[in-house]
Parts: C-alpha cells; structure tokens; sequence
C-alpha cells in the first residue's frame, strides 16, 4: 500500500506476486487469481506483453489451475508463458538473463510433468540443460538437477536404461560440486536405485539405496516418510538378493513406525504389512509385535551407494 501511494506500481505488482503465491499456498485461489491478474495487467502495460516477468505469472497462473484440476486452462497459461520463453528474442530487444530462460523452461516442464505430459516436460529440460551447456563452475548442482529431474521422467515413462544413465551422470556431477550430504542427493540416489532394479543391477541397486538411507537419516531423520521409503525400497531389495532375514528386520521396522503414525488401520500401511506377512511365512516365522530399536536394524556394514527419487 505505500509503494502504491508513492506511485512503484513495477515493486506493487512484485510484491502482488508474492502475496498471490501465500494466497495459493493458503488455497484460498479466488484471491490468488486476482492478486496474480493485477501482477499481470501491470507488467504487460510497463514491460511488455513479451518480457518474462509476464511469462512469470502465466507460470503462477498455470500452476494454480493445475492445483485445482482445470488442467486445460493450466495448459493453456503454459503454451502463454512458453511463448515468451521461446521467442527468439523474449524482452523486446533486450535479452533476458539466460537462467532466467532456462528457469521458466524448467517451472513448465515439471506442470507438464504434473499432467503427465512426459515428451513435453523432456523437451524442456533438454532445452534448459543447452542453455546451461555441460555445467560452468557454480553450475554443476544447477544441471545435475536437471539431468536428475530427467531421470525421473525417462523412469515414469519406463526408458530405464536412459533414466540409469541419465541419474548416473547427475550423480557424479553432485559429488563432483560436494553435494554429497543433502536431502537432494538421497532423494536423487533412491531414484538412480530404483532405475536399478528395473535394469536387474540389484546389488548396486541395494548400495544406493544404503547410502540414501544415510543421509536421509541425517537430514530428515529415521522417521521421515522419504526415510521410511527408501528402508523399504533396500528391503524389498534385500528379498530379491535372497537376504531374507534382514529384508524382514528392516520391513518390520517401517511397518511398526507407520503404524505409530498413521494407525494399524490406515490404508497406506496395508502393501508394506502384507509384503511383510508374505516375508515371514516364507520364513516360516510370525511376526513380532515389539518395536525393534534402529540399531538393530540398521546394517553394520555400510558402504557408499547412489540412489534417487523417493516418490516414484
């Protein structure tokens, strides 16, 4: 209200974006879309119907209505913000920065992503990972990220071997910036492990999925949902490695801990307790109910692996 007054109408609608992201954050999208409109009349007045701050908000926009299910208007403010991003020429004469570009390529690709338009979102990622080139120093996070987001996609779209190579390559540029201890690079080693499966490599497989496990426990903690998904990811690991008695340790533990969250009778513990019934006749034990402490379950001998996504 007093940029408004002093007449900074470009820090008014700035600011209108941020207020519009809390409205959406709060769902409240009614107020979000206005806010986001005014953001957008302003910008396209002072900066031009082509200049990315536009694009800006279409990507707002299209995120919103995605949030809510009106998928084809979310498309539509996509293909609005895709043609700033494309243009050869987006800001009127005056190119914009070229993360800038490479950003707003990647905020489409993941909506695409989102709407399971797979060969669109990897089209944008290849087009942002060009403008990166092979990754400048300071960059090397920046495009492993990309290349670990187009692991994803290659294994959602089941092209495993593209999606292994893909994560491997991400993997190494990770280690090489010293992005070893993150939240991000367990989630991006689960993922690598998990596109190991699908390639029969279960014994590298299981090692990503160990060291995701390490830094997950360091990051999230041992009772974290993503924790929790990559020990039962290792111990449906260990059951094709013929480990029987350490897949049930491990999967024992993750069933105990989601029922302490969510309840015996939730529905999302009933696959991880009959994969668990399944274990223990094959081993012809019953399971039991005493809670194991995470020493015990945790394996002595740990080894340094690779693993990416949790969610898939």
């Amino acid at each position: 209200m007093a940029m408004a007054a002093n007449g900074q109408d470009m820090d008014v609608a700035s600011i209108d974006c941020s207020i519009g992201d809390a409205y959406l954050s709060l769902a409240r999208y009614d107020e979000a879309i206005f806010t986001y409109q005014k953001a957008l009349t302003v910008f396209k007045s002072s900066k031009g119907e082509n200049h990315p701050a536009v694009a800006s908000v279409f990507v707002r926009l299209a995120d919103l209505y995605n949030k809510i299910g009106k998928f084809r208007d979310s498309k539509s403010y996509c293909e609005n913000a895709l043609r700033i991003y494309e243009k050869p020429n987006p800001a009127g004469g005056i190119w914009p920065s070229e993360e800038i570009i490479a950003g707003g390529l990647i905020d489409v690709s993941a909506l695409y992503q989102s709407m399971n338009e797979y060969d669109r979102a990897l089209r944008l990622l290849k087009k942002a990972l060009k403008i990166y080139g092979a990754g400048a120093p300071g960059q090397q996070n920046t495009v492993a990220g990309i290349e670990a987001q187009m692991g994803v996609i290659y294994y959602l779209m089941g092209n495993y071997a593209d999606s292994y190579r893909t994560f491997k390559s991400a993997i190494a540029k990770f280690r090489a910036s010293g992005e070893r201890k993150s939240a991000l690079f367990g989630i991006a080693l689960n993922q690598m492990g998990l596109a190991c499966v699908q390639c029969y490599s279960i014994n590298e497989a299981a090692d990503l999925f160990k060291e995701a496990r390490s830094i997950l426990e360091k990051e999230y903690g041992p009772h974290h949902p993503d924790t929790l998904g990559v020990y039962s990811n290792l111990a449906g690991t260990y059951d094709a490695m013929g480990r029987l008695d350490d897949a049930i340790e491990i999967l024992d533990y993750v069933v105990g801990m989601r029922e302490e969250k969510l309840g015996t009778a939730n529905p999302d513990v009933d696959d991880e307790k009959q994969r668990l019934v399944e274990l223990l006749k094959e081993a012809g034990r019953v399971r039991n109910r005493k809670s194991k402490s995470l020493v015990t379950l945790l394996d002595a001998n740990f080894q340094i692996i690779m693993e990416d996504d949790v969610g898939v």
